[in-house]
Formats: structure tokens, C-alpha cells, sequence
């Protein structure tokens, strides 16, 4: 064997970096993605709002006019005062999903039979919620109409009533909602330190103090994301109100997301421009919340470091 075969062969650029940029090339195909299908849009959508356009035709610039428009649009008011309810309505979803997970919690018999129970609303359709609930308040057969019959002796048409028909379609939302924040406490509950817990115990905390001192420090990350995902949830809120009344009755359910939906895709607008004005509003409404979150967090983390 001669002396040049037996020289070590440099190692390429490749080899050399391997390590560092592994992470890198399985997080390009997910930047891509993201990039294409979320940022872009979101910028299309500010560009878009300041045209007049039907999707197919010539666009014609008019600046702010869609916006001009909106804030004196009755029907706007309407769907942004029903946010507002979905979104306070819809934050009760994390105290009762982390409670149920507390109760889940548990190592007694039977607890896995429970846990399928309330998980089960997590993993059906909110299509076939929608359904199920409009079924639940149907007037003449729905059980809610026959209880409150019986109760009061009139039935109560929930769906066809302009000043109730929101509240019964967030009680829908809020069944399969507090079953996804109960999976993410019973995820960060997981992560408790039990060595804290144990010695909170020595120290004679338990019930509230407990859980105030020991507990929900530890499930600060669990919450965040509880809380991210039912804001979310609430500002995007078009399925259900599309399966359960399609906006009615006369425009009293409809949400920004499904007036958006009204005005760009349906029968009664091919309004680009203008539904894209509505996009435009419900994101900035949900930036500043989840926003106003994290600065939270992050305030509340810096004290306590």
C-alpha cells in the first residue's frame, strides 16, 4: 500500500457540519410551508383589502373606502359584539377543562373509562357538534325544548331567537373546547414535579393553596397554550354558526369570521376586498390578545427569575 493510500481523506464541508445543520433541513420543508401558507396570506389579505374585486375580474384601487365602509356597516357592529361574547363566553373553557384534568388526575378505578368520556368530544366534528346541538334545541322534539317545556311550560325555540340564538351556539363550541384544554392540563400535570408537591405537603398546603402555590406555577406553559388556542378558537368561531343557523336568525349569530365568508365567498358577495377588510380587522383583534398574553408571560417569567 503506498503512502498516499494511506493518508486520512479530508472530510467534506458536509461532514464536517453535519450536526449543526441537520435541524436546519428537516425545518425547511415546515418554514416553507408556513411562509406560503400563513405569513403570505396575511400579507395579501392587508393588499388585498384596498382594492374592489369580485376574484375574477379587473382590481380597482380604493384605498381605505373598504374600511370607511365597514365601520359604518350595522352588520359588522353585530359580528364584532358577538366575538366579544364568544371570547368571554369561551375563556371558560380553561378554569372547567383544568378542573376536569385535576379530577382525571387521579389513580382510582375506573379513570380511564372517564377520561374517554370527556375526551371524546375532542375528537368528533365540529360539524357533527353543530349537529348534535341542533338536534338538542330543536323546538316541538329537541330535549332542551322538552326540559324547559316541562320546567316552564312553554318551550323556548333557542336557535330562532335573535337575543339567545349566540349563546346556545357557544354552549355548542365550549363542550368540545373544554375537552382540548383539559388534554393540555392533563399533559402539563404530568410534568408536575411530585418532589414539590411532596414537600408543599410537610408544609401542610393543601385544597386552593395548593393548587394556587404549587400547581398552577407548573402549568404556566400548559395555560399559555390553553389560552392562545381558545382565543383562537372564539375569533374563528364559522363552523358551528354556519352548521346551526348559517348567520341567522336575521344576521343575529354571525361572526366576523363567517360576515367575512358572506361578503368574499357566498351568494351574497364575491366582495373580495372588502371580506379581506374583515380578515384584516379579526386579525389584528386576535394579535392583540395572544400578544398581550405573551408580554404577560414573558413579565410574569422575568419576576420570577
Amino acid at each position: 500500500m503506498s503512502l498516499a493510500d494511506m493518508q486520512i481523506r479530508p472530510r467534506s464541508w458536509w461532514r464536517e457540519n453535519q450536526q449543526t445543520l441537520t435541524p436546519y433541513v428537516f425545518l425547511i420543508p415546515g418554514v416553507i410551508f408556513f411562509l406560503v401558507y400563513v405569513i403570505v396570506p396575511v400579507f395579501e389579505s392587508f393588499r388585498l383589502s384596498g382594492f374592489e374585486w369580485d376574484g375574477l375580474g379587473q382590481k380597482e384601487w380604493i384605498g381605505l373606502a373598504n374600511y370607511r365602509e365597514l365601520f359604518d356597516d350595522d352588520a359588522f357592529y353585530t359580528s364584532l359584539k358577538n366575538n366579544v361574547i364568544w371570547l368571554l363566553l369561551y375563556m371558560l373553557a380553561v378554569p372547567a377543562g383544568l378542573f376536569i384534568a385535576i379530577f382525571l388526575n387521579q389513580t382510582v378505578f375506573g379513570i380511564r373509562a372517564y377520561k374517554s368520556l370527556f375526551f371524546f368530544p375532542f375528537v368528533i366534528s365540529q360539524v357533527v357538534v353543530g349537529l348534535i346541538f341542533a338536534w338538542f334545541y330543536a323546538p316541538n322534539f329537541g330535549l332542551f325544548y322538552i326540559l324547559v317545556e316541562k320546567l316552564t311550560g312553554s318551550g323556548v325555540a333557542l336557535l330562532a331567537d335573535p337575543d339567545l340564538v349566540t349563546y346556545g351556539i357557544i354552549a355548542a363550541g365550549l363542550w368540545p373546547q373544554i375537552a382540548y384544554c383539559m388534554i393540555l392540563f392533563l399533559t402539563g400535570l404530568n410534568a408536575v414535579d411530585s418532589e414539590q408537591i411532596e414537600a408543599a405537603r410537610l408544609d401542610a398546603a393543601k385544597g386552593w393553596k395548593m393548587l394556587w402555590y404549587v400547581v398552577l406555577p407548573q402549568l404556566r406553559p400548559a395555560t399559555f397554550m390553553a389560552v392562545v388556542v381558545t382565543v383562537i378558537g372564539a375569533l374563528r368561531s364559522f363552523d358551528l354558526v354556519s352548521i346551526m343557523t348559517d348567520g341567522g336568525p336575521f344576521g343575529s349569530s354571525r361572526v366576523l369570521s363567517f360576515y367575512m365568508y358572506e361578503q368574499a365567498l357566498s351568494e351574497y358577495g364575491y366582495r373580495m376586498g372588502y371580506g379581506a377588510s374583515i380578515a384584516v380587522i379579526l386579525f389584528l383583534i386576535m394579535m392583540v390578545f395572544i400578544s398581550g398574553f405573551i408580554w404577560k408571560m414573558v413579565a410574569d417569567e422575568r419576576e420570577g427569575n
